[in-house]
């Protein structure tokens, strides 16, 4: 049966096909990608559970095509931006496994210098615009980077993610209007894991299919099935197709499921083994390496050894965090504003 939360019904399940869509060079990338993504998660949640990791920490396990299907459709100048579960997004980019793991041990190698933690990741060399702890504060934000993409006139977007629970947020309809009324090239993407923290979706709502919000603007709306990573990329190609045309922004719906709770403070017991064993059936990397095994893209010997390549990569991150130093006092100080010689710092 469907998770409480689910809009409508549960999100399709990641069927394989034996006429790939994409090439092999895409589902072996989806492969890694996903995989780097999933073990890096795993390996960070049992750092927390052994107190090297603090403070907050949400898990993306579950949730990989979200990004998956999404950096393979869009080009290598657009922008991401997301909400504080924020660790699989730069991984896809391209950001070293080394310095976010170092960023959750809040040391000084980290993406973010130690000073960000898990909430706050960015990485600007890969265009990801961070992780915002502030539920939907990232709307207007995505918003605005479009808007210096359109003004620059780069052909680039941006693409916005946010959480089922930040769609009950003022600045989204705000950023809506004015991202229609200007047709910014910006791609609004709500990640509906059924729960916003532990609260169902048909508990703080008269409207479930959430995707239906975007219509109230004329706004380009659909909802997508999250678990399938093919699915993502065609809707994302669609969606960047219509922002680099000058149509404007669209809002997707990926529905979707993480299996862990909202964050590692979060024992889930808002939902059921049975829901969550559903879930973990339709599994999007298994649907890719089942792709890949029955259409000899690659042997099992071949998936084997990308998984111990993976391995050794979360590894020598949780190695090179632990070793590395933390920030020093003097850190407080620094970067809080781009000029250095700001004349208005008062000592």
């Amino acid at each position: 049966m469907p998770p409480a939360g689910a809009p409508g019904s549960p999100a399709p399940r990641a069927t394989s096909t034996d006429k790939p869509q994409f090439p092999k060079e895409t589902y072996m990338q989806w492969y890694e990608q996903m995989m780097l993504m999933r073990k890096f998660e795993e390996k960070a949640g049992q750092l927390y559970g052994q107190q090297k990791i603090k403070g907050f920490c949400h898990l993306y396990i579950g949730q990989e095509a979200c990004v998956a299907g999404a950096v393979s459709a869009l080009t290598k100048g657009d922008k991401y931006i997301t909400a504080y579960r924020d660790h699989a997004h730069p991984l896809a980019l391209g950001t070293s496994p080394n310095a976010i793991m170092a960023e959750l041990f809040a040391k000084a190698t980290g993406c973010s210098k130690g000073k960000g933690g898990s909430m706050h990741i960015f990485d600007k060399s890969v265009n990801f615009v961070g992780g915002h702890g502030i539920v939907g504060a990232q709307v207007p934000m995505g918003a605005g980077i479009a808007f210096a993409e359109k003004y620059n006139k780069t052909g680039n977007l941006c693409i916005c993610y946010m959480g089922d629970g930040a769609v009950r947020q003022g600045a989204l309809h705000e950023a809506f209007n004015m991202a229609m009324l200007w047709k910014l090239p910006v791609i609004f993407v709500v990640e509906n894991n059924g729960y916003a923290m532990g609260t169902s979706v048909q508990r703080t709502s008269n409207v479930t299919e959430l995707y239906t919000l975007g219509e109230s603007y004329d706004m380009p709306s659909e909802p997508v099935n999250a678990m399938s990573v093919e699915d993502v990329h065609n809707a994302v190609a669609r969606a960047a197709e219509r922002a680099r045309a000058g149509e404007g922004p669209t809002f997707l719906e990926f529905k979707t499921y993480r299996y862990k709770g909202h964050s590692m403070s979060d024992p889930a017991k808002y939902r059921t083994k049975e829901e969550l064993e559903d879930y973990r059936s339709r599994d999007t990397i298994e649907s890719v390496r089942h792709t890949i095994l029955s259409n000899n893209m690659a042997t099992e010997e071949d998936l084997a050894a990308i998984d111990e390549k993976i391995k050794a990569q979360v590894q020598e991150s949780v190695e090179f965090a632990e070793t590395s130093p933390y920030p020093t006092a003097d850190e407080l100080f620094k970067d809080v504003y781009v000029q250095q010689d700001y004349p208005y710092i008062r000592d």
